[in-house]
């Protein structure tokens, strides 16, 4: 099935793309002639269901509530029911043949004649360009996006020219609603897409203000994929003789999305995550969490690991999300680490699987979170984490949502290598079996290699060369604590505390060298967010760091005494990011801390050689400049 995210000229459903096998007109029977061309030229080869249950649906004149699973075209759908007042085509006066490329024009605008409200920036924009390339050939139809953010003078010059459509957040829309710059006297159609979400977000004071200003003479469309009951008596406040179009059952999770829970404790998420993350290799992930603290700390803690990994959150200026989002989209990085704002309106294609680091509040959260994969009929995996004392929670939350998912144990270190090896050597045999020969200049050099060796010792040693590396090791993940214990089902960051790796582990018989950072729990400090930012500033990896012991205004933590040299000289250096932040070893920390609980004067820390060649820790006063 094709959708708008997707590249022109795919295949069909026989396997046969469009460009080499005419596509009977059959499947675009009811769509206006100027919407089908469009669709055409996006490459196209079907429609999907909730698409045809809006062209079959007597709405003439009626408000609409749509219902539908994600990734389903649902905005396209609704483009379908806006036809008839933008462009003058109504639903059922199919154009069969494409326009050859020739451009529509639409009467001089007069003003807005519809309005589409949506919670997040990123569905604002993803709006605004689906029904951009929807109504193409209509060239003066003009299209404005008014959002937080932004300019507002930028977007008050764009209202200025009276488009046809404007798409924005509530908030931005209501503010240009009461300066006036949104003018609302012409507006025929107000499109409420994803109102769960806004309600969720806190809008409903603005989602009312805005529909009170509204024209009477109007009709009013609401689309999701869920209906919650606030939704419902909102939607019959403001709506009259609404008819319902399901293009899936409400609130129904896609069919095309395999669903996996794991137990796993808290301690161990990171670990889990890992190894997730390793079986899902080269292709794109999505990892939920409830906090935007908690976005940037595992982020960091992946990038330290060395994955290709950026938080993505509200609290991010619009330019820098909008950067974000499109190094994911062109797979710069391929794992985005975010809180629930980019559960609704984040279309990225191909996203393979979607992790719940932190188990969704709601049924709706979980279907919503989930459908960011298996879209566009591709398939995907949805994997929730939940701790052990959860379980039942999280199996609660999986039946509301009417999804059937299975419960396994978190991948293990040894199944994971198993199965890349397995990955490996399939690439391999089908690099062997391949139709195209090695060039003759390798078959040269080759031959030369296997001159007077054992063939099998030089295919093994080349094999090892050609191993992929991965961007750290698999973790082994222990079995969840069983909650009726006690004592180990909790998480031990609970005091501040986590062993090495920050994942819980029992002390092992390593040497740690302990570190001090001026930042404590006064200031924000957690384990993971310690966690990673001694890993990115040193250079080490998570395994390589012992206990992190936080208290209000410092931490102290221990890194493997292997690496503790090298990551002494990398921490010297001030931190972009941070420069506020000094890590120093323990024992020159104490030194600085002065007496009492005052602010002790800065002691630069050097090393010098004592008796016997051992290393005697010394700290001297900063020379004073000028």
């Amino acid at each position: 099935m094709r959708t708008e995210t997707e590249t022109p000229a795919a295949p069909d459903a026989t396997g046969v793309a469009e460009t080499e096998l005419a596509v009977p007109i059959d499947w675009l029977a009811g769509v206006p002639a100027s919407l089908g061309s469009a669709i055409r030229r996006r490459g196209y080869s079907s429609l999907t269901s909730v698409q045809h249950a809006v062209l079959r649906a007597e709405s003439d004149g009626r408000d609409l509530r749509i219902s539908s699973q994600t990734g389903s075209g649902k905005t396209v759908a609704i483009g379908f029911a806006l036809a008839a007042e933008l462009v003058g085509e109504r639903l059922g006066e199919s154009g069969a043949a494409p326009s050859e490329g020739r451009k529509e024009t639409t009467p001089a605008r007069s003003g807005p004649s519809v309005l589409v409200l949506v919670p997040t920036r990123e569905l604002a924009m993803q709006v605004r360009d689906e029904l951009a390339w929807l109504f193409e050939e209509h060239r003066n139809l003009g299209i404005a996006v008014v959002m937080g953010g932004t300019s507002v003078a930028l977007e008050r010059r764009a209202l200025s020219r009276k488009p046809r459509i404007v798409v924005g957040t509530p908030g931005r829309v209501l503010d240009h609603l009461r300066r006036g710059a949104l003018a609302v006297d012409g507006i025929r159609h107000v499109v409420l897409d994803e109102a769960d979400r806004m309600l969720d977000m806190g809008f409903r004071e603005e989602l009312e203000a805005i529909l009170e200003g509204m024209p009477a003479e109007r009709r009013t469309h609401l689309v999701s994929a869920t209906f919650s009951g606030a939704v419902r008596s909102l939607a019959n406040r403001f709506q009259k003789d609404a008819l319902q179009i399901e293009g899936t059952a409400l609130g129904a999770a896609n069919r095309d999305i395999e669903h996996v829970g794991h137990v796993v404790d808290r301690h161990d998420v990171h670990a889990a995550v890992v190894n997730l993350l390793l079986l899902n290799e080269g292709k794109r992930c999505l990892i939920f969490v409830e906090r935007r603290v908690d976005a940037a700390a595992l982020a960091d803690r992946l990038s330290a690991d060395g994955f290709a990994v950026q938080a993505f959150s509200g609290e991010l200026a619009q330019a820098q999300r909008t950067r974000t989002i499109n190094a994911f989209k062109d797979g710069s990085i391929k794992t985005l680490v975010s809180t629930d704002v980019a559960a609704r309106g984040l279309d990225v294609p191909n996203i393979e699987l979607v992790i719940h680091a932190d188990t969704p509040e709601s049924a709706d959260t979980y279907v919503h979170r989930s459908g960011r994969t298996g879209r566009a009929g591709s398939p995907g995996r949805s994997v929730m984490l939940v701790n052990p004392r959860a379980r039942r929670y999280g199996e609660r939350l999986l039946a509301s949502a009417r999804i059937e998912a299975q419960w396994k144990p978190v991948p293990s270190a040894a199944s994971v290598n198993r199965e890349l090896r397995k990955r490996f050597r399939r690439h391999i045999h089908q690099r062997l079996a391949a139709e195209d020969p090695p060039s003759q200049e390798h078959v040269d050099y080759a031959k030369g290699l296997l001159d007077g060796r054992e063939p099998a010792e030089v295919v093994a040693m080349l094999l090892e060369l050609a191993q992929p590396k991965t961007a750290r090791a698999a973790v082994d993940v222990r079995e969840p604590s069983d909650p009726g214990r006690g004592p180990r089902g909790r998480d031990p960051r609970a005091k501040g505390k986590a062993r090495p790796g920050g994942r819980g582990k029992p002390r092992d018989s390593r040497e740690y060298v302990t570190f001090s950072v001026n930042w404590g729990g006064k200031t924000g400090a957690a384990t993971a967010r310690v966690l990673g930012h001694v890993c990115r500033r040193g250079q080490i990896k998570s395994q390589l760091v012992g206990t992190i012991d936080i208290d209000a205004n410092t931490t102290r933590f221990e890194v493997d005494a292997s690496v503790a040299e090298r990551f002494e000289k990398a921490v010297k250096r001030p931190d972009p990011r941070d420069p506020e932040l000094e890590i120093v070893r323990a024992e020159a920390a104490s030194a600085r801390k002065g007496d009492g609980d005052r602010p002790a004067e800065k002691l630069h820390p050097r090393s010098v050689d004592g008796p016997r060649g051992r290393r005697v820790r010394r700290t001297s006063r900063p020379r004073k400049k000028g």
